[in-house]
């Protein structure tokens, strides 16, 4: 790869924007100027009128995930594929807990993603306590990991710690190495009990009270005062209720720091979805809420009480989401990664109430200021890897199965109408996006180490 001046763009980060040119070099940004001249090694792009932004980070995604004896639509190259469209250049995803080593768990999966054609870093699950827990924890942080992913339900499948004590002794170990905790809060009890007593049907109308919301309020206090007892933070992932924030505010107002991720889902959909005749369609976890829900999301993120916004993409394909109609067993999860970006710009455009640089710090300086990969990601500073975006704000399209790349065959936005649409992206420098053109390459992208 040689230089790439891209001029006359607005450069956008998290705290500024400004009119300047970018230069790349190799893998590397070299330089951020108000004027670069023109030189004869140089590819030229010129970027009049579009944002010049680092590339986005989706902090929460489940590309290839083989789950209820299938597996998702969306391969570790097609999940590049469509997140290049999305100006997405960095994806966080998943190791498993085999419940044998984490350090074999996060060797397979990493093996399993060198086929991907973007970045990545990985969250390691923990689904069991060991006595050797904090060993482990310290091997696998030497390998890059600085976040564990716990769940405070799913007993049935196995990825609950029940025992609190144990529970707790595995935050104190990523404490004291310094790791992050990120936690699927839904109270375990409370969903047990509700199927127990349910004497209604099971269609995917029902998912939303089978699962509610005082569930997730209940396990984000209950995973809270643990962190409190210990002195550190905690991470909410896929926060969705009124309820939920209510907790989290409970927990901050007793001093104990709390990081919060939502999704568009959360944001933008509600649960009247689930009454469609093709409501299985909209069957994730946690279910989707009200236009309440919504609402105080929304006002939630405006006034700076959420750190980031990612997807949790888990894209089934249409028939394979519509097989059942019971909300207990349809493949829960949605696509997600490619349609970020438009639909916060889309916000920031219609409303006013973010603005663009709120949007990077959201998408992209956030994650990877959380997790430990700022600034290589996140940043347009030289001497970093040169993922940068171009986008173009006045772009009007929409969304749709036609229009987005997601091998799923169907999007949950389908038919809206969307502002804002990445022309290009960069990959280290090397363009994997061009319009409607893709050039991304399997086995390009690389595992990113987080730096702990």
């Amino acid at each position: 790869m040689g230089r790439v001046l891209i001029k006359n763009g607005l450069v956008v980060d998290a705290d500024k924007q400004f009119n300047a040119d970018v230069l790349i070099n190799g893998e590397k940004i070299e330089r951020v100027a108000p004027s670069i001249p023109e030189e004869d090694d140089m590819e030229t792009v010129d970027a009049s009128g579009m944002y010049v932004m680092p590339g986005m980070i989706d902090a929460h995604t489940h590309y290839h995930l083989v789950s209820r004896g299938t597996v998702t639509a969306d391969s570790f190259i097609e999940g590049s594929r469509l997140a290049a469209f999305g100006g997405v250049t960095t994806v966080i995803d998943f190791a498993d807990d085999n419940k044998i080593s984490l350090k074999s768990s996060l060797d397979a999966r990493k093996a399993e993603m060198k086929s991907m054609a973007i970045d990545y870093a990985l969250h390691q699950g923990v689904y069991k306590y060991r006595d050797d827990i904090s060993q482990e924890l310290a091997v696998i942080k030497d390998e890059g990991i600085k976040a564990l992913k716990i769940f405070t339900t799913y007993r049935n499948v196995g990825y609950l710690v029940e025992d609190r004590n144990e529970l707790k002794a595995i935050f104190k170990d990523a404490r004291d190495l310094g790791m992050m905790i990120t936690v699927h809060a839904e109270d375990d009890k409370t969903i047990e009990d509700i199927a127990a007593a349910w004497d209604r049907d099971f269609k995917p109308a029902s998912h939303a009270d089978l699962r509610p919301a005082d569930a997730e309020a209940k396990a984000i206090l209950y995973v809270g005062h643990i962190a409190a007892e210990l002195g550190m933070p905690i991470y909410i992932v896929h926060l969705s209720s009124r309820k939920g924030l209510e907790a989290v505010r409970q927990l901050r107002s007793e001093g104990v720091e709390v990081i919060v991720e939502t999704t568009p889902t959360y944001l933008f959909l509600d649960r009247s979805l689930l009454e469609r005749e093709d409501g299985s369609l909209f069957i994730m976890t946690p279910p989707l809420r009200t236009k309440d829900d919504n609402k105080a999301l929304l006002e939630a993120l405006v006034d700076g009480e959420i750190q980031i916004v990612a997807t949790d993409h888990c894209s089934f394909t249409y028939a394979q989401k519509l097989e059942s109609d019971d909300c207990r067993t349809v493949y829960p999860g949605i696509p997600g990664t490619e349609e970020l970006l438009p639909l916060l710009h889309t916000f920031s455009v219609e409303t006013g109430r973010i603005g663009i640089n709120d949007i990077v710090r959201l998408l992209s300086r956030n994650p990877a200021h959380y997790f430990s990969l700022y600034p290589e990601k996140g940043s347009l500073e030289a001497g970093t890897d040169a993922d940068i975006i171009i986008f173009n704000p006045h772009e009007e399209w929409t969304l749709s199965s036609s229009t987005l790349h997601s091998a799923s065959g169907y999007t949950a936005y389908d038919g809206r109408k969307v502002i804002g649409k990445t022309m290009r992206t960069y990959l280290r420098g090397r363009q994997i996006v061009s319009g409607s053109e893709y050039y991304g390459i399997s086995g390009e992208g690389h595992f990113i180490a987080s730096r702990i």
